[in-house]
Order: C-alpha cells, then structure tokens, then sequence
C-alpha cells in the first residue's frame, strides 16, 4: 500500500503553520502555504531561498521568471525539472516570507530550517548533483559567507558535484552583466554536470 500524502514527511510539511503569526504582520498579510517538492532517490536537489509570491500563489516551485532562468543554465526543460525522481527542490523556508512595508522580500526564517530540513536532507539522501541557489542557501548549506561574486567566482572548488549559484531573479541583470565569466565558463560545466546526473535520461 502506497504511502498516503498526508502521512509522509512533505505531507507535514505541507501542513505546517508555525509562522502564521509571522505572516500575517507582513505587508502581504499573507497564511502559510508551504511547498515541498522533493523525493528520494531524485538526481538532482536544487536548494534555493524561498518561494516568492507567484509560486506561492500556484503551490509549484520556480514556477516563474526566476525558474526559467533557472532551467536555461540547467539546459533542460519543465518537464524534466517537475519530474521529482529527476529534480528535487528544497528552499530554505518552505513559505513566502513576504513582504516588508517597503515592498522588499523579507529574508527566510530560520524557524523553517531548524524545524523541517534536517528530516528532508536525510530523506532526499545522497544525490549526484547540487545547485545551491542564491546567498542564504549558500550559507546555509555550505557554511560560506562573504560577496557572493567571489563565491560563485570560486565555483571549481565545490564542483562536479555541487555547483554554487546566483539567484535567478532579474534583480541579478546587472550581476549578470558585470560577470560574462558566469556564462562563458560555469554554465557549460554546469549543462554538463546536469547532463551526466540524468545519466542519459529524456531531458524534456
């Protein structure tokens, strides 16, 4: 008998309402709506920041701008990506955070990570390939702080098997601009490196 959605770990997640009171002080005033997205056994974890409003709104990680972006570097498309025995997605904090009353995104809160992701590493287990995806993630993840610039700049130290990544917002154009080295040498590695954790598979 199948596991039912409501019993597994990404069940409760799903479920979980710790920081409704957090979110509903913020300018979005907004309830919990958690989104995992994650299976054992997948071949590749994307670990990002947290969902930002669209995806909140459609209960489906990197379903935006950013998640296009995303699947360009990876070189595959949304199919592949959606299908969790290929990807699996886990963001610092599983909810929107918000927004501030200046209309800024409000950091992730660590209640999340302290609550959920040590239980959701251990069930995704060892994967082939990680992405960790923007400046909280990284810290989280790796421990590294400092200018992002210089910690994408050292990707070669973490890779094959992790690469460390910008966010793929459009708040990064400029970034982006101001470091063709990022498309000309990482990109290609990383296509290769996502080519490689699929291991031949459909990259639809």
């Amino acid at each position: 008998m199948s596991e039912r959605p409501d019993d597994s770990l990404a069940g409760e997640i799903a479920a979980c309402r710790l920081c409704a009171g957090r979110f509903a002080a913020t300018a979005t005033r907004h309830a919990p709506r958690p989104v995992p997205w994650f299976r054992p056994g997948t071949r590749i974890l994307v670990a990002g920041q947290a969902p930002g409003l669209r995806v909140h709104k459609v209960g489906r990680p990197f379903f935006d701008r950013s998640g296009n972006r995303l699947r360009d570097w990876m070189g595959i498309g949304a199919e592949t990506f959606y299908d969790r025995s290929l990807v699996s997605v886990l963001p610092t904090a599983f909810c929107f955070p918000g927004y501030s009353a200046k209309g800024s995104d409000l950091p992730p809160p660590p209640l999340c990570w302290q609550t959920w992701h040590a239980r959701a590493l251990a069930e995704i287990g060892e994967v082939p390939l990680r992405l960790i995806v923007g400046s909280y993630a990284i810290r989280r993840h790796l421990g590294l702080k400092g200018p992002l610039t210089e910690i994408v700049r050292g990707w070669r130290a973490h890779a094959p098997g992790t690469f460390v990544l910008p966010h793929p917002s459009w708040r990064n154009n400029a970034w982006l601009k101001a470091n063709p080295w990022f498309g000309k040498e990482l990109l290609p590695s990383l296509r290769a490196a996502v080519r490689d954790a699929l291991d031949g598979l459909p990259q639809g």
